[in-house]
């Protein structure tokens, strides 16, 4: 694969991995030892860029990277995120957010612990903490960078304001917004604001959480531990309407000789050199058909093609309910 410049110099590839449903968020963890596997089998196939947050597990996620990178460390790029209080019993959800100065430094030292390293390679606020002004947390990470602690800032469902003011604060290298074929609200503002700000873009559930990989059908059911179980969209009531905007989907894939998750991949790629996706599985196989994306040589026909085949307006239903974009990805 080749690389790509996420804001003020950060290369990685222009594929990641999100290794979240790893340990936290689908369903029960999946054995360590195998995603393990599948983590080293990622970075020996070329992809650079690890995606984790303390979050996921609470902790098991960024430990099971520690574990997997360490002997690679020097070849990859690691990204996590604070921005949460996490239950004191031990409970697997946050139950508030907290992004003040001193609980960044904090969740900082932990993630280099149990990263098993000495630097933070990209060092997000997971959500924005409306109680805590934005400069504070840039100076904090600001802070952090000049101790060499961390490499660079990022921001995770910010607003393009915030985006602003944070950028003006510290220099902003990455933000991290959900962003998919199905999912496109950061085109009306933020999108443009990073363009011109020179801000990488890093599109989380670029798979639609699996659902534009084909991973889903009529009967799949879903723990009722997996955040998929509380979503519109993977609903009964709209799971019919949206497998049948699937299908169009499908229908350009095998023209194609690829998969839906590849077009849905390559579409992403298509929309800027600074967008890097990070598409999450817990199996081999699947990572591997997610980094041929990048091998796609799709032309603007092609690409409108995709855009139409399946969007927002073919879908039903909402990305999240409640609180729920507060709180998971």
């Amino acid at each position: 694969m080749e690389l790509r410049t996420l804001g003020d110099g950060l290369e990685v590839t222009e594929i990641g991995f999100g290794c979240m449903g790893m340990s936290w968020g689908y369903g029960p963890a999946a054995d360590r030892r195998e995603m393990a596997g599948v983590i080293r089998a990622a970075a020996d196939a070329g992809v650079n860029f690890f995606d984790t947050a303390e979050v996921y597990g609470p902790f098991a996620n960024e430990e099971l990277l520690g574990e997997a990178l360490e002997p690679v460390r020097e070849q990859v790029v690691l990204a996590t995120k604070f921005g949460f209080d996490l239950d004191p019993d031990g409970g697997p959800w946050p139950i508030g957010l907290n992004s003040r100065p001193e609980r960044i430094k904090q969740v900082a030292e932990e993630a280099l612990r149990r990263l098993r390293t000495d630097s933070i390679d990209l060092f997000y606020q997971h959500r924005v903490d409306p109680d805590v002004p934005i400069e504070e947390v840039a100076g904090a990470v600001g802070e952090l960078v000049a101790a060499g602690k961390v490499r660079h800032l990022g921001l995770s469902e910010a607003s393009a304001a915030t985006i602003r003011r944070a950028h003006a604060a510290f220099p902003v290298t990455a933000v991290q917004t959900e962003y998919s074929l199905w999912t496109r609200e950061p085109e009306d503002e933020v999108l443009p604001v990073l363009e011109e700000l020179g801000i990488g873009f890093v599109p989380y559930s670029p798979l639609g959480r699996g659902f534009l990989a084909g991973s889903f059908d009529a009967e799949t059911e879903i723990h009722p531990s997996d955040v998929r179980a509380g979503q519109p969209r993977f609903a009964a009531t709209t799971r019919e309407q949206n497998l049948e905007a699937l299908e169009n989907l499908k229908g350009l894939a095998e023209t194609h000789g690829a998969t839906p998750g590849q077009l849905a991949l390559a579409w992403l790629l298509s929309r800027g050199e600074w967008i890097v996706p990070i598409p999450g599985t817990r199996r081999r196989e699947r990572m591997e058909e997610n980094i041929g994306a990048a091998d796609l040589a799709l032309s603007a026909a092609d690409l409108e093609a995709i855009s139409d085949a399946i969007s927002p307006a073919t879908v039903a239903g909402e990305r999240y309910t409640g609180d729920d974009k507060e709180m998971v990805e």
